[in-house]
């Protein structure tokens, strides 16, 4: 059986100076990027994939979480986002971006929150219903399918029972995997090969059709003919370090942008393209999370099972998504409180924890990606409304509900200012505490609108294909586009809007 990264060149393969020509050229290999290559070259295009990380395989993961931080991540899994409070937030680095380590979830976004986009956003072709086609292509090249009872684990039957307790619907997360183990190892790279990620699932289709594939490769600027895009320049850059050996140029009449809503603006910025209203790297949107861990008298084993195998959509409409959590123990145990004996007990009792988290669409919360004066990481600034953080805790108050409708004794809810733990009599601490930015860590992984779509030149960056205003043959397919958000994971939805773009450039042609 073939290697998936097959024909993938990367740091060792660039001798020297890299000077190509495409019809085609797409700057990044995350769910956007791979799935645009993808669909170009299926329709016959000649495309050069670029991807700054390097591809890495099943042998290369690393099941000790700080290993992976520091190879697989930006900034080394330090990346935060800074406003009213710190925000952690994770970018991945390598071939298939961030579906190398997310809990593959992959779920449509509801016709409602597309309605939204087109009404609130002026996006009118894109409400609900629009993105049917290009969700169901895109799941069947990635295999989506709802996870299965086999692999789900007590840690996610657990939220399952304590939905049913109380009413609240809850179902199997859908999940782009392949003969899932259950192994909970998402985070850090599935070492199984069950997860469908973008260079498993797309780069061999490229590479098959003759597309070229480059690791290792920084792109730092978007070529220009004037207002026209005529191809990239950028660097060779050597894993884990960033140190640059060679020069890269590749003409190419079509550039495809899908470097993250983090990186793609800052490219723009640095070309001079798409910039001309100022809102390349403005309205940075995100999903902040928080997260309970819920004690148990029976025996958990957290670390089986799908790292993410049930969620509840109950409350979305209301702004909130429920789900199971999990992730490395080494990074779940830093949520702990106490020093010495009280965190050690909570350490030898992790067998009986099972942790759920409350993401928020947060449509009062905004922030901005803008280049530092120094280095290549970006400066991100986010802040996060006091009524968005309300919506935080009622989504805490309701995974606690749900912890003691399952038989929890008690729940970490991690809320500066209440008790940890807390029983189910000590519940009102929880719903009645004043809860704000500065009260939590909220994570934010999910984030998007840097380069928004819209109809309207003077307030977005790019149209309802993607298709940047001011800078012909330059296009968008990173969750930056979003307008607004898909009130779900947005992984799908970044596939299906990349497809979609992809078909707009072939019929451009």
């Amino acid at each position: 059986m073939s290697h998936p990264h097959d024909g993938v060149l990367g740091f060792s393969d660039h001798k020297a100076d890299i000077r190509l020509s495409a019809d085609a050229v797409v700057v990044g290999s995350g769910p956007g990027g791979a799935v645009a290559a993808r669909e170009l070259a299926v329709r016959g295009l000649d495309v050069i994939l670029v991807e700054e990380g390097p591809a890495f395989s099943t042998a290369d993961f690393r099941v000790e979480a700080g290993a992976t931080m520091r190879r697989v991540f930006r900034e080394s899994c330090t990346r935060v986002m800074q406003g009213n409070g710190f925000f952690p937030t994770m970018q991945a680095i390598g071939l298939g971006g961030g579906s190398l380590v997310n809990s593959a979830i992959s779920i449509r976004a509801p016709g409602w929150a597309l309605d939204k986009w087109a009404s609130e956003h002026d996006t009118p072709q894109l409400g609900a219903g629009s993105l049917d086609d290009d969700y169901a292509a895109v799941e069947e090249v990635f295999g989506v399918g709802p996870t299965p009872d086999a692999v789900m684990g007590e840690r996610n039957l657990v939220f399952k029972r304590g939905c049913d307790a109380l009413g609240i619907s809850s179902e199997p997360t859908p999940r782009n995997v392949r003969g899932c183990k259950g192994s909970a190892e998402c985070f850090t790279g599935c070492r199984n090969g069950a997860k469908q990620s973008a260079d498993v699932a797309c780069v061999p289709d490229v590479v098959s059709r003759g597309g070229r594939v480059l690791t290792s490769v920084r792109v730092d600027g978007v070529k220009r003919d004037g207002a026209r895009a005529t191809g990239v320049v950028g660097w060779v850059v050597e894993p884990f370090t960033g140190r640059r050996a060679h020069r890269v140029e590749i003409d190419a009449p079509v550039v495809v942008l899908a470097a993250g809503c983090m990186a793609t603006p800052l490219i723009m910025r640095r070309s001079g393209l798409g910039v001309s209203n100022g809102h390349a790297g403005r309205h940075l949107r995100a999903h902040p999370g928080l997260a309970v861990c819920a004690l148990f008298d029976h025996v958990i084993n957290p670390f089986e099972g799908a790292t993410q195998g049930y969620h509840s959509l109950h409350f979305l409409e209301q702004g909130m998504k429920l789900e199971v959590l999990w992730g490395p123990p080494a990074i779940l145990a830093v949520r702990f409180p106490g020093f010495g004996e009280p965190l050690k007990r909570h350490l030898v009792a992790f067998d009986r924890m099972a942790p759920f988290d409350v993401f928020t669409h947060a449509p009062h919360s905004e922030g901005e990606v803008r280049a530092a004066p120094f280095g290549d990481d970006p400066v991100i600034s986010y802040h996060l409304d006091d009524r968005d953080a309300g919506t935080l805790q009622r989504g805490l108050v309701i995974l606690s509900e749900i912890a003691f409708a399952a038989g929890a004794r008690a729940v970490l809810p991690g809320v500066h200012g209440v008790p940890d733990p807390i029983t189910r009599d000590q519940l009102h601490l929880l719903r009645d505490a004043r809860v704000t930015a500065k009260e939590v860590t909220a994570g934010a992984n999910h984030v998007f609108g840097t380069t928004r779509m819209g109809q309207n030149p003077r307030n977005s960056v790019c149209d309802e294909w993607g298709r940047v205003h001011d800078a012909r043959g330059l296009y968008v397919a990173d969750t930056g586009t979003f307008p607004g958000s898909p009130a779900v994971n947005p992984m799908l939805t970044c596939m299906a809007l990349a497809r979609r773009t992809a078909r707009r450039v072939a019929d451009d042609r």
